[in-house]
C-alpha cells in the first residue's frame, strides 16, 4: 500500500503563486506514475499534471507554462509549483499514483486527501 498526503495549499491572489507538495510512504513508491488532479464545486475532478518513472512530464492545456510539476524520489514528495494563479485554479487539489501514464483517474489506485486552492481577485 502507498499513503499520500497533500500539503501547501491556501488562499492567493490573481496572479499568486502557491507550491503544493505530496508525501509518498509505502514499499516502491518512488516507482509508480504520479499526477495532479483537481475538483471545482459541480465539476468533474480532471488532471492537471503528470509524471512517469523517468521525470517526463505531461500537462494540460489549461495550465501550461503556468504549473510545473516534479518529483524527488530520495524524498519520496511530489511538487506542484502553481504560478500565474487564475479565479478558475479553484478547486481541491489531489495527487495519485498508479502503474499506468494516463490521464483517467480511475487509473489511479492511490490518492491523498486533497488539500484546498482559493484563488480571489
Amino acid at each position: 500500500q502507498v499513503q499520500l498526503e497533500e500539503s501547501g495549499g491556501g488562499s492567493a491572489q490573481v496572479g499568486g503563486s502557491l507550491r503544493l507538495s505530496c508525501a509518498a510512504s509505502g514499499d516502491g513508491a518512488s516507482n509508480y506514475y504520479m499526477g495532479w488532479f483537481r475538483q471545482a464545486p459541480g465539476k468533474e475532478r480532471e488532471g492537471i499534471a503528470l509524471i512517469d518513472r523517468a521525470g517526463g512530464t505531461l500537462y494540460t492545456d489549461s495550465v501550461k507554462g503556468r504549473f510545473t510539476i516534479s518529483r524527488d524520489n530520495a524524498k519520496n514528495t511530489l511538487y506542484l509549483q502553481m504560478n500565474s494563479l487564475k479565479p478558475e485554479d479553484t478547486a481541491m487539489y489531489y495527487c495519485a499514483a498508479g502503474l499506468a501514464f494516463t490521464w483517467r483517474p480511475s487509473s489511479y489506485h492511490y490518492w491523498g486527501q486533497g488539500t484546498q486552492v482559493t484563488v480571489s481577485s
